[in-house]
């Protein structure tokens, strides 16, 4: 379960072995073995005590700014397992096993994309057709990305390329279920031009964190990209495996727009843009929540959505420890 404090001036403290959160006159109490984690949104109070009860019991503390982009952490400063995992993620990165890996992440993210606009379909059958023209192009360059072969140095642009070619067409679709009150064009960032890329935006920032805990946890580098380049300070296999899961995050926005749950006061004016306020953030982390406890089947086991993440990066570790034992 994930604890958000996004209201100015909320104040965390400790009692025992439950934090306490205090909101004005309002307080609550919830037990530390409840929680995965803390996302603070706003101006806060958290007391050194709260975060060594998070720190001895693997709650990370994220800080998210005002565009959901998370700035900050309180961590443990233990590696997640063995150095070798490191050593063997950085050597693979280099060579086929690397393309391979990252060939297979992209395919996979494509067809996350297709199988969600199949999902979209059965709920709009008025623009069927023009779902199923964007499924296809989809599905094409799924074929085109099978075919990447070599090293990821020499084809880190073409698979960037395919993969982005492949959003512009699933973004497009999206566009085209969307009330005519909240109609984009193509994605945006900070700020975002519209409502809908400025939800998705901060739904993306709250994913970031929980997948950088996962790799930190399974003991792999975040910074050792193999899609992404290695940049200063840009935590490249973070935004390498995000990818996989962001579509549970579309899944929990696109129904706040088309079942007219989005309203305007959510958001607030900037320069170029708008921002998510603390009405808009309150329904979208409410509703995040609810989808990552959701329980599906993957691998043959039901798991909830947020340790799908988890078991991911165990199991490339375990695959970049297997090869080099092997």
């Amino acid at each position: 379960m994930q604890l958000v404090l996004n209201t100015r001036g909320a104040f965390l403290k400790k009692n025992n072995n439950c934090f306490i959160v205090k909101n004005g006159e309002q307080s609550f109490e919830i037990s530390a073995s409840k929680l995965d984690s803390i996302l603070i949104t706003t101006s806060a109070t958290v007391t050194t005590d709260a975060m060594k009860l998070a720190v001895d019991n693997n709650i990370d503390i994220v800080f998210l700014d005002h565009f959901g982009n998370p700035y900050g952490r309180v961590w443990h400063c233990k590696l997640g397992s063995t150095t070798l995992i490191r050593r063997r993620q950085l050597e693979v990165s280099l060579g086929k096993g690397g393309l391979i890996m990252a060939r297979s992440w992209a395919i996979e993210k494509m067809d996350n994309q297709a199988r969600y606009l199949k999902e979209l379909k059965k709920n709009h059958p008025n623009i069927k057709s023009d779902l199923n023209y964007h499924i296809e192009r989809i599905e094409v360059l799924i074929e085109e990305m099978g075919t990447v072969s070599g090293t990821i140095d020499k084809n880190r642009n073409r698979i960037m390329g395919i993969e982005g070619l492949a959003s512009r067409v699933y973004f497009d679709a999206i566009a085209e279920v969307m009330p005519e009150k909240w109609k984009f064009y193509g994605r945006s960032r900070d700020p975002a031009a519209d409502g809908f890329n400025c939800m998705l935006n901060y739904a993306y920032g709250v994913l970031y964190s929980m997948v950088e805990k996962s790799i930190i946890i399974a003991g792999l580098d975040p910074y050792i990209g193999f899609i992404h380049s290695d940049n200063y300070n840009k935590k490249s296999f973070v935004f390498d495996l995000i990818e996989l899961y962001r579509t549970y995050a579309d899944q929990t926005v696109v129904p706040i727009f088309t079942r007219r749950m989005a309203k305007e006061d959510m958001f607030d004016s900037v320069p170029n843009g708008f921002t998510l306020n603390a009405t808009g953030k309150v329904l979208l982390l409410r509703l995040l929540n609810e989808t990552f406890e959701k329980s599906v089947n993957y691998g043959g086991r039901n798991i909830k959505i947020r340790n799908i993440m988890q078991s991911d990066c165990h199991r490339i570790a375990n695959d970049l420890i297997s090869e080099v034992e092997s």
